[in-house]
């Protein structure tokens, strides 16, 4: 079995733990068994293995937040990003609190959207294109609906939620969008946001075609040629991106096809449509684990996505080859700025009887977040 694995990638077994790093492991394990059923660590896939080691439950953003409302624990140690967080906090009983380890711990494709943003956006495709608010709309408008992907703020959760939209993940965009047009009537469309790449790959699979689509970037002004596109069009796709998924190339699955005949490709869908194209298959983190999974022995499987996950499976299946498609790529930066050192430290301040870098979400902004969550529940395709 075999790996590449970049410069800036770690080797995180115990025997390549230094003596601090065994010292802080063995504290954190220490300090678990003190808070006993009042803790939860929740750990995200992209985490490395030194923080994956402590977590009581992996998965992807919204599942571990979903676990989290289930649990019943006092304190909940969400190891991911601002966003996971955030949505963890809306899920979870006002008893519960939401702890993120380094409150830097952002993501940079959320970041890519910002609510003024959109509502000036939003305020100008109604305008320019006679669509509906659906919020304000009569029975049999074409309308105007927002849909955003998981990772996204709290707040543009509300806004959607404001106006008549909906909340998604990579696993249940379809049927999200499936649910959308349903009310957006024959001419309506939809606004996705932040990611451009995952609205784009899933407009494709639904068989909307290229030319239906348009990508809104805000703070630039448009021609009446870029507005008669977006008039036309049945998706609207924001600018943002993922800066790891769009480290994937074409070229790079030509090479890994070129040394291994045989080989299997499985992408991100947060990667180019060109990427997700060439690729043998495409889906969100838990997809790329089953499909892994689902693999004969023997089997030699390129993967597209975070090296810290890629790594984790080349670990569990013994019987299989697996690398990650881009060999030098680095860890997602925003995950990897929870160290061990700050699980730590929020650890030790929860047993002295503090709450530290607690996520609160406005009970404003709660409101409509939930709603846009809920109607995302009802979407399991």
């Amino acid at each position: 079995m075999t790996l590449s694995l970049p410069m800036c990638a770690i080797d995180f077994t115990d025997d390549a733990m230094s003596s601090e790093e065994l010292a802080i492991a063995e504290r954190i394990s220490e300090l678990k068994e003190q808070l006993g059923d009042d803790l939860l660590i929740l750990g995200h896939h992209y985490q490395r293995d030194q923080i994956v080691m402590h977590a009581d439950l992996l998965g992807d953003s919204f599942l571990l937040s979903e676990l989290a409302a289930k649990s019943k624990a006092k304190n909940i140690v969400f190891c991911g990003v601002h966003f996971m967080a955030e949505s963890a906090d809306i899920l979870t009983s006002d008893e519960q609190r939401v702890i993120l380890p380094n409150m830097r711990a952002g993501c940079s494709m959320a970041d890519m959207a910002a609510l003024n943003e959109v509502e000036i956006a939003w305020e100008e495709i109604l305008q320019k294109t006679g669509l509906r608010d659906p919020a304000a709309a009569n029975e049999g408008d074409s309308c105007l609906i927002p849909v955003t992907y998981m990772n996204s703020s709290a707040a543009l959760k509300d806004f959607c939620g404001r106006h008549g939209g909906i909340v998604c993940t990579s696993s249940n965009a379809a049927g999200v969008l499936e649910w959308a047009y349903e009310r957006a009537g024959q001419k309506g469309a939809v606004l996705f946001f932040p990611d451009q790449h995952l609205g784009r790959n899933t407009g494709i699979s639904m068989g909307i075609p290229l030319d239906q689509m348009a990508t809104w970037t805000p703070n630039e002004r448009k021609d009446e040629v870029e507005w008669e596109q977006i008039r036309k069009s049945k998706l609207i796709l924001w600018h943002g991106f993922c800066s790891v998924h769009k480290r994937f190339t074409v070229q790079q699955i030509e090479e890994f096809r070129n040394n291994n005949p045989n080989g299997i490709v499985v992408v991100h869908p947060e990667c180019t449509k060109d990427v997700v194209n060439a690729a043998d298959a495409n889906g969100s983190t838990e997809f790329i684990r089953r499909f892994v999974a689902q693999q004969e022995a023997g089997s030699h499987i390129a993967v597209g996505t975070e090296i810290n996950m890629v790594a984790r499976l080349n670990a569990t299946h013994e019987e299989l080859e697996i690398e990650c498609l881009e060999p030098t790529i680095c860890p997602c930066s925003t995950m990897y700025m929870i160290h061990p050192a700050y699980l730590l430290d929020v650890l030790e301040r929860l047993v002295e009887g503090e709450i530290p870098n607690q996520i609160v979400v406005e009970k404003e902004v709660q409101s409509g977040a939930k709603l846009a969550l809920d109607r995302m529940l009802a979407i399991r395709k």
